[in-house]
């Protein structure tokens, strides 16, 4: 399938590290470092502007190394870029460790997956149907 993308970044366009990666890496877009103090929330610039068609979304997910060494995720995980959606992607990350981290031009901050999504309507109703689990939920099937 091909997206349209303008690409106004200093960087190559997304793409899959293997085969069958399901997610493409963006990379930030910057004109000098960002440091992110912990607890400290940015919004970081890929300079990508994307067209999808009706009826795909693109998901924007945490990398898990940067997850798993520096405690940088994304704030609103999974965040979702609709088909209407032409402005730049940027990438709210937050650090959630101790220690200040440093975001460099260039360097990978997230992923993104494209993915198909449905358009429903709402029928109105009095009651539902009934199900084994019906209305358990946080927890109430515990562990034996």
């Amino acid at each position: 399938m091909n997206v349209n993308i303008v690409n106004k970044s200093k960087h190559p366009l997304p793409g899959y590290s293997t085969p069958l990666s399901a997610g493409m890496d963006l990379r930030a877009n910057l004109d000098a470092p960002v440091v992110l103090l912990p607890g400290e929330r940015k919004l970081i610039p890929t300079g990508l502007f994307i067209s999808l068609p009706e009826g795909l979304e693109a998901q924007i997910r945490p990398r898990s190394g940067l997850a798993l060494k520096h405690g940088i995720s994304i704030v609103n995980s999974p965040g979702t870029i609709d088909a209407d959606y032409r402005g730049e992607i940027g990438v709210i990350l937050i650090n959630h460790s101790a220690e200040s981290f440093t975001i460099a031009d260039g360097e990978r901050i997230c992923q993104m997956v494209i993915a198909r999504h449905e358009t429903i309507t709402w029928k109105l109703c009095e009651t539902l149907d009934e199900t084994q689990r019906g209305a358990g939920g946080f927890g109430h099937t515990g562990k034996k």
